[in-house]
């Protein structure tokens, strides 16, 4: 069974940790063949709302999976479970 989903990392300028979540995520997304796309969590007021002093945030489907910091092997985890 392939991997599905809408990936997204909810991002600030200038964030170190949304920099090291990058490189962890986007690489293992690809040999998935799947995209990593951004949201500028500054940029729009719901997501500063829910996520302002929280990021990065990779989000599946719209839906939080991750929190400032995570794993190669939490990635391949959420990548195996089921939306």
């Amino acid at each position: 069974m392939g991997v599905a989903g809408t990936f997204e990392l909810v991002t600030r300028v200038e964030c170190h940790l949304c920099e090291e979540m990058e490189q962890i995520v986007r690489p293992i997304l690809a040999a998935h063949g799947l995209e990593l796309g951004y949201r500028d969590v500054d940029a729009e007021p719901q997501l500063l709302e829910r996520y302002g002093d929280v990021v990065p945030v990779l989000l599946r489907d719209g839906r939080p999976v991750a929190k400032i910091r995570l794993t190669t092997a939490q990635v391949e985890r959420l990548l195996r479970r089921r939306r």
